[in-house]
């Protein structure tokens, strides 16, 4: 998910350490601009949402009509009733996103990417879409700022997430293959 640009914001300073806190998200121009073609409509919405620790963040959704396995028209506009439709879906399941937990269950929903799915699929019914993401979330308002509700967020389980590499194997060259040696 290279396409996706996390802003963080310093709330506190402790040292030589940094406490970070999720202050937005966004979508690299590049990306974006490899969605849109021509001959699509596109669809997006936006939602101010508040979480359950305090946070008001705002969620824009970006999603673009398909065309269907056996569809000979070249164009697939939706009309605006259909637009409207799937746009309200669209609010319905970013507000349920961010209104079922907290900011840091939300950073975690967002890095997963799995809500542009979800929204595909609820939204299948009326008019068949593809390449649905949240393109980007703003945090609007923060609660009253609390140091331990932040150190929380930087506490360290001992758990190492990352995965084991495997050694180099050094390529056998024979001579006279054809190769510069």
């Amino acid at each position: 998910m290279s396409y996706r640009k996390v802003k963080l914001c310093i709330e506190d300073v402790q040292g030589f350490n940094c406490l970070l806190n999720f202050h937005g998200m966004d979508m690299t121009r590049d990306k974006l601009c490899s969605l849109i073609k021509k001959k699509q409509s596109i669809i997006e919405a936006n939602v101010d949402a508040r979480t359950t620790d305090g946070y008001i963040v705002r969620m824009f959704c970006i999603a673009f009509t398909k065309k269907q396995d056996v569809q000979l028209k070249e164009t697939c506009y939706a009309k605006s009733a259909k637009v409207r439709s799937i746009r309200a879906k669209m609010v319905n399941t970013m507000s349920a996103l961010a209104g079922k937990g907290d900011l840091k269950t939300l950073v975690k929903a967002l890095i997963a990417g799995t809500t542009g799915e979800e929204i595909e699929r609820e939204a299948s019914s009326i008019f068949p879409i593809k390449d649905c993401y949240i393109r980007k979330v703003k945090v609007i308002k923060k609660p009253k700022f609390d140091v331990t509700a932040l150190m929380e967020w930087h506490t360290d389980d001992g758990q190492d997430v990352g995965a084991n590499v495997a050694p180099a194997v050094a390529e056998e060259t024979v001579a006279g293959s054809g190769g510069r040696l």
